[in-house]
């Protein structure tokens, strides 16, 4: 079994495999006579092959339990997928280059910080959404179309966080009367 500690998400870190999407570290201009900031063009959103579009969808995501057990990777030869957190939801990211196979010295294991999106290029195989604390809302931009856009590679793979960090459960504030 392949064993990875997640490493905490930066721009640099996954450059081979996509786009990290990130107000934070990314240029803007105002719009809207000067009341809003746009950070434009934040990920490469691929849609490849004939009567291929872009989907915008929501996702609704249980969370995880860490270590993470994971029995395969998936990818999207035809086109990127991009996963936004709407609630500021950490999640695991767990990635390897595009290609017919996995080399298990490729896989790499992120933890967002809640803030942080992501954008998998075309063909970069990665984990299923893996949400931490919490259920996730994401905003995901992907790939719609003719052709089959989903493949499966099996692959046994324990992720864990770093330094032993312990995923907290989040727990709603009580209402009161």
């Amino acid at each position: 079994m392949l064993e990875l500690e997640a490493r905490s998400l930066s721009p640099e870190a996954f450059a081979p495999f996509g786009d990290v999407i990130d107000t934070r570290t990314s240029d803007y201009f105002h719009i809207n006579a000067g009341r809003t900031r746009r950070y434009h063009d934040l990920a490469r959103v691929e849609t490849l092959g004939d009567q291929a579009r872009a989907l915008i969808s929501i996702f609704v995501s249980q969370p995880v339990e860490v270590p993470l057990e994971l029995t395969f990777l998936e990818r999207h030869p035809q086109g990127s997928q991009a996963f936004v957190p709407l609630h500021e939801e950490r999640f695991l990211v767990v990635v390897a280059p595009p290609g017919e196979t996995i080399e298990p010295s490729e896989v790499r294991a992120f933890v967002t910080d809640g803030r942080q999106g992501v954008n998998y290029r075309a063909g970069t195989w990665h984990a299923i959404q893996s949400v931490l604390e919490r259920e996730g809302e994401f905003l995901v931009v992907d790939r719609g179309g003719e052709g089959n856009n989903c493949d499966e590679f099996p692959i046994d793979i324990r992720v864990t966080l770093p330094h032993g960090e312990a995923v907290t459960p989040h727990k709603e504030q009580e209402e009161t009367p």
